[in-house]
């Protein structure tokens, strides 16, 4: 697909298209409990439409659009570099600049309205990755994988160490893994109460995901996800350039061997009761990695339909306002599930989560087809824009501004 007002259309479907999935992968974690997310057997019904709503949202999209996102940022921080060098720009103070804002907006994200916020580690990670941009792109491949491989080694190491625990730690560990009862009822009240009773909850659970669990995992696997997504760039992967055949060999190569590994890992978790040292096992081994490949499955068929598909200006729309619709899902969400709205935490099993989610989505494609007809960039983006480069930027569309 060609590009448009200096953006690569393709890159912006392939973005539309994993903000939009990205709602279904994270509704359940608005919805329900926190620690059934990872362990479906905490909370809520895994019978009939739930079973299929649940296995469809963990096999295909949790943690798969995460993936393409993290890549297409990482091709995003090369663009926007090799854009300003060539404008005279200071590239590294701008690019501090825009992880900073970035930062503080996830911070505000996390604490006044979702604890699950990734802006945090777009920020931080992006800040490192933006330190191999010039590498050429088989360099990035192997250090994007050797990276990723930190993270996946974090949980085998801590199922490696579990048995020599004391029994208070496997006590509190577990206890995290699969709630008591009264840890899911004061959870559920806080979030059917208003936004300030919800904070007792959202709080400690952010900073927790900020500090240890942000350096045991997202850390190495954002990081990694960014570095590799910045030699698909380069080898011209994210702008439909490549064959025909290659992307058919990328989507059946991605899908063949991630889908396969997930429902393995889905299958043994099951059988095993989904016990967290088996879960543990399992996430490193294979959970993890089929995440990466489920990813690139996406990628090779979005691809292939932005080269023989015609109308796909609705998912360039949504991608090119993906920051700004990222946050409207947290406050549709929230307004939906939360006390401060209608008060359904809790309340919708996952069939009904699934549903929800579908129309939060195509909520987003008509405001933002609507949106990109008057304006270049959605309102976070002009923000982040603006502060970044320390002036007001325009946010008008050419043919709005022409008329």
């Amino acid at each position: 697909m060609p590009a448009s007002a200096g953006r690569i259309q393709s890159l912006d479907v392939l973005r539309g298209v994993a903000l939009l999935s990205i709602a279904v992968a994270n509704v359940p974690a608005f919805a329900s409990v926190a620690a059934a997310r990872a362990n479906p057997v905490v909370y809520g019904s895994l019978e009939g439409w739930n079973w299929w709503a649940w296995l469809v949202s963990y096999a295909l999209f949790d943690g798969r659009f995460t993936a393409i996102y993290g890549m297409t940022f990482g091709a995003g921080l090369v663009i926007l570099a090799e854009r300003y060098e060539r404008a005279g720009v200071r590239v590294a103070r701008l690019h501090l600049r825009r992880m900073a804002a970035l930062l503080a907006l996830g911070l505000l994200h996390s604490y006044l309205l979702w604890y699950e916020d990734f802006l945090v580690s777009l920020a931080l990670c992006g800040t490192l990755a933006f330190l191999y941009r010039r590498l050429e792109p088989r360099r990035l491949i192997i250090l994007g994988i050797a990276i990723m491989a930190v993270g996946a080694a974090a949980p085998l190491d801590v199922a490696w160490r579990m048995p020599r625990w004391s029994p208070e730690k496997t006590r509190h560990v577990q206890q995290k893994w699969s709630p008591p009862a009264e840890a899911l009822t004061r959870e559920i009240e806080a979030y059917r109460s208003g936004w300030l009773g919800q904070m007792k909850h959202r709080v400690p659970v952010a900073f927790d995901r900020q500090t240890s669990g942000f350096v045991s995992r997202p850390l190495w696997q954002m990081t990694g996800l960014m570095v590799i997504g910045m030699a698909l760039f380069k080898n011209n992967v994210f702008n439909a350039a490549r064959s025909t055949r290659f992307y058919g060999v990328l989507t059946l190569g991605g899908f063949g061997l991630g889908i396969p590994l997930v429902l393995f890992a889905i299958h043994e978790n099951f059988a095993a009761g989904w016990a967290l040292r088996r879960f543990l096992i399992l996430d490193g081994l294979a959970n993890y990695w089929s995440g990466l490949l489920v990813g690139l499955g996406w990628v090779g068929l979005v691809m292939l339909a932005c080269r023989h598909v015609r109308h796909l200006g609705a998912f360039a729309a949504v991608g090119r306002l993906s920051l700004t619709n990222y946050l409207f899902q947290s406050v549709l969400f929230t307004a939906i599930f939360y006390g401060h709205g209608l008060g359904l935490f809790a309340r919708v099993e996952r069939a009904g989560q699934l549903a929800v989610a579908v129309g939060v989505a195509a909520f987003e494609i008509v405001t933002s087809v609507l949106w990109t007809r008057y304006f270049s960039v959605g309102p976070v983006e002009w923000a982040w824009r603006s502060l970044s480069l320390g002036r007001r930027v325009s946010a008008r569309a050419p043919s709005a501004e022409a008329a």
